[in-house]
């Protein structure tokens, strides 16, 4: 169990019009000017945006992978432990976070979970 970095990089590279910013303490990741995640690779942590009920089942859940980083605009943003979780559960909430800041006219053709694996 666990997933790299460079294999979370390439999960993000893999979503359509993804965009990065880098800081000297973490990565930022967005789509059309809307962040969706952050990469801090000293913690092996991403954070993620999520809905609100999902950040509090994941977190309930599994208490040791998932952490509540914050909640803004009606979404609440999880941190991830990357060491805690599997490819297929990361692409998955990648994808999510994805969706949730995605114009409505790039969700006709939003790539799979299962294709960001492969990618």
């Amino acid at each position: 169990m666990g997933v790299e970095i460079a294999r979370f990089l390439r999960l993000v590279e893999a979503l359509p019009e993804a965009e990065h910013e880098e800081s000297v303490r973490y990565t930022a990741f967005g789509v059309a000017g809307r962040k969706f995640g952050y990469l801090w690779p000293r913690t092996r942590t991403v954070g993620l945006k999520q809905t609100l009920s999902e950040q509090h089942a994941l977190v309930a859940e599994r208490p040791e992978v998932f952490e509540v980083q914050f909640t803004a605009g009606g979404f609440g943003w999880v941190v991830v432990h990357l060491d805690g979780i599997d490819l297929d559960e990361l692409s998955e909430l990648v994808l999510e976070a994805w969706r949730l800041s995605a114009p409505e006219h790039m969700l006709a053709d939003v790539p799979t979970p299962a294709s960001l694996v492969r990618a």
